[in-house]
């Protein structure tokens, strides 16, 4: 089934075009690819990019947070990097260009879930705690992008390189990758102490 990319805020976008069409900050960013290859570059497949802050804080379900808007960059026909556009107290503000695993990662991670048999919203969701990012299938295909918890039917796919006993590209239920997460952060008690 095709996903649904959600579409990005236009402020956000502009953030992103105004930094790759500034010749100082594609030859200073830290991508050797975008300073050696001439573009132009298409920023395609928006993603808005969650954190999932403490999963482990007792309360109900783990709460996300909207802090970007990723896009991948094209030169001609492959993908070589991301922008990522960050909201700020004025608005939407480019962040700053990446490339390398977590890149080619989501691109093969997207064209994976193509094939699945349900469709579903993109999203990045990023797990701090476990230096962790996921391609976060988001089940309500209405949704606004930015916002919205994690749904029953989600799907998360870790990207490369994910945490050791974590398999990178295979899908996961959320509940149920969210449950291995929860348990590898919750310490057990020592010996002799009060549990």
């Amino acid at each position: 089934m095709p996903l649904h990319v959600p579409q990005a805020p236009a402020p956000a976008l502009r953030s992103v075009l105004t930094a790759l069409d500034s010749p100082t900050a594609v030859r200073e960013a830290r991508t050797p690819v975008l300073s050696t290859l001439t573009g132009p570059f298409e920023p395609e497949l928006p993603l808005p990019v969650h954190v999932l802050d403490d999963i482990t804080a007792p309360g109900g379900p783990p709460r996300t947070r909207l802090t970007g808007w990723r896009f991948l960059l094209r030169d001609g026909d492959r993908t070589v990097a991301a922008a990522e556009a960050m909201l700020t107290a004025d608005g939407w503000a480019f962040s700053h260009f990446s490339e390398g695993p977590y890149v080619s990662s989501a691109e093969l991670a997207l064209s994976e879930a193509e094939s699945l048999p349900s469709a579903y919203q993109p999203r990045l969701l990023s797990i701090p705690e476990l230096y962790m990012v996921t391609l976060w299938l988001h089940g309500d295909l209405t949704a606004d992008g930015a916002e919205g918890g994690l749904g029953a039917g989600d799907l998360l796919v870790p990207l490369a390189p994910a945490p050791p006993g974590i398999a990178a590209h295979r899908a996961h239920r959320a509940t149920d990758l969210l449950s291995v997460l929860t348990h590898r952060l919750t310490r057990a008690p020592l010996l002799g102490s009060p549990a």
